[in-house]
């Protein structure tokens, strides 16, 4: 059987692997997926996630529940040589290994993309997976309990001060649905009042949120404004050194949360490892038909997909004529991926990927959203409703989708859960601090010198009664004999052990 080797278990991987289960005959190919994650995780819903709105493990969906036919390897590949057909495999336990494949497809994503811009390597989270968006929840839960016990100052208004950079769909609804949350928690602490909270978003571009209308994108600047929210255009990070927020126009402040949505780029980790073609930025060039190559010739048995390639866009809607990175291309790529291997497996020509542009939904917190779909734009509760219903549509599997709306109809009714567990990031803190340990072995005591010999007491003499035979001659009165003193022995102490 020919087999199909599956780089990365994202939107378009799960996709690809999920359709093939359902459309490969019994026999007719044998399917490998590699990931390190056991999950592809659905990022249209980590603002959601972030803000408490979802449940983290409930915006993920496994790939050993859902792919029952193929072979999962919980491993990342960390180089492709197509020449010998053949990837190198690092698997989360054990040595690394090669192993060989007939057909491979590239779908390993994308990671944050980030500037050399001081202190955001050490004090920035980005917002590409489950954890990040978990941890920010807690950052924001966290946040609120310390500054409830601080008085007014600089650490208390440090506390609660949150920077989000970038201002596209994903800054903004980062931004938005913490807005929200801060909010909900502001009547639980009554120290703290919707003044002591600060909300700055910064975007080096004149606008928000390209994919929507400049009235649309003003709208939503205008409805975060008076959400207490300030977004800065125009202006960029010059400096995040210790949470210390520096901007190109001179402003400076402190904040304990920064959160980088400013950009994403194609998994170096593939990119910079394998003899498959790149592109001048950074992602593998892929044809139409999704198989690797240009338009006059493509390389046999590679095909790639997702936000890790270059897919030409026949809309004539994407960006340099390519089709943006996001979730509603990589679904689609990945449906149409499965459908093309299978066609080509029998004999037949591979479809181009064309797409038609449903338009742009995002939310901006509880109720309030925007949707964009040519002229037409529709903002507030609508929108929210129309955000919620697509991507719990979206949700892959029913099972995700009843572990969803569940939670929002929970939420509707018993409000969001605002419950900090700071401690999932050491959970073993409390058991180290209490738990009994072994004492040290006593060391062993010195030996000590004896005290030196005490000289005999001196006896008073004694009066005798002259003896029969010849006796030696008394002592006189008032005398009395002194002994030889003895010689003391000088004893060192041995070294303690």
């Amino acid at each position: 059987m020919p087999r199909i080797l599956i780089v990365g278990g994202g939107y378009a991987g799960f996709y690809t692997a999920w359709k093939l289960e359902k459309q490969l005959r019994k026999g007719e190919a044998e399917v490998t997926i590699v990931d390190p994650l056991p999950y592809m995780t659905y990022q249209p819903f980590l603002p959601e996630v972030a803000a408490g709105s979802i449940e983290p493990r409930h915006a993920v969906v496994s790939h050993r529940r859902h792919l029952k036919k193929t072979t999962i390897l919980a491993a990342k590949v960390t180089n492709i040589n197509h020449a010998d057909k053949q990837v190198t495999i690092e698997p989360i336990a054990g040595e690394p290994y090669q192993l060989d494949y007939d057909i491979i497809v590239v779908t390993a994503g994308a990671v944050s993309r980030t500037f050399p811009i001081p202190g955001i390597a050490d004090n920035a989270i980005g917002l590409k997976t489950i954890e990040e968006a978990a941890a920010i929840h807690q950052r924001v839960l966290t946040n609120f309990d310390k500054a409830s016990m601080l008085p007014a100052g600089p650490e208390r208004d440090r506390l609660l001060t949150f920077t989000v950079v970038g201002g596209g769909f994903a800054g903004i609804e980062i931004f938005a649905e913490l807005r929200s949350l801060a909010s909900a928690l502001i009547p639980k602490y009554p120290t703290i009042s919707f003044e002591d909270t600060h909300f700055h978003l910064i975007e080096a571009m004149g606008r928000i949120m390209p994919e929507v209308s400049l009235e649309t994108s003003y709208w939503v600047i205008k409805n975060l404004d008076q959400r207490g929210a300030q977004i800065h255009l125009d202006t960029q990070l010059a400096s995040a050194v210790d949470g210390k927020i520096e901007l190109s126009t001179g402003e400076s402040f402190e904040s304990d949360l920064i959160v980088w949505t400013a950009g994403v780029m194609a998994n170096p980790t593939i990119v910079r490892n394998t003899d498959l073609p790149i592109e001048e930025r950074g992602r593998l060039k892929v044809r139409a038909d999704l198989r690797v190559g240009t338009e006059d010739e493509w390389i046999e048995g590679a095909w790639g997909a997702g936000d890790v390639s270059a897919v030409p866009d026949l809309s004539g809607g994407g960006v340099g004529g390519y089709c943006v990175p996001n979730a509603q291309h990589a679904v689609r790529q990945g449906k149409l991926l499965a459908k093309n291997l299978v066609a080509v497996l029998r004999g037949e020509g591979p479809k181009e990927y064309k797409h038609k542009n449903l338009g742009a939904v995002a939310g901006l917190g509880i109720g309030i959203g925007v949707f964009q779909s040519g002229k037409l734009a529709i903002k507030g509760f609508p929108a929210w409703i129309a955000h919620r219903g697509y991507h719990g549509l979206a949700m892959p599997s029913w099972e995700r989708k009843l572990r969803v709306v569940g939670g929002w109809v929970a939420n509707f009714f018993l409000g969001r859960d605002i419950a900090a567990i700071e401690a999932l990031q050491h959970p073993r803190a409390v058991f180290e601090e209490f738990a009994a340990r072994p004492k040290p072995p006593a060391a062993a005591a010195p030996i000590e010198a004896p005290a030196p010999a005490a000289a005999p007491a001196k006896k008073a003499p004694v009066k005798r009664k002259p003896a029969a035979a010849k006796a030696a001659p008394a002592a006189p009165a008032g005398e009395a004999a002194e002994p030889a003193a003895e010689p003391t022995a000088s004893v060192e102490p041995a070294p303690a052990k």
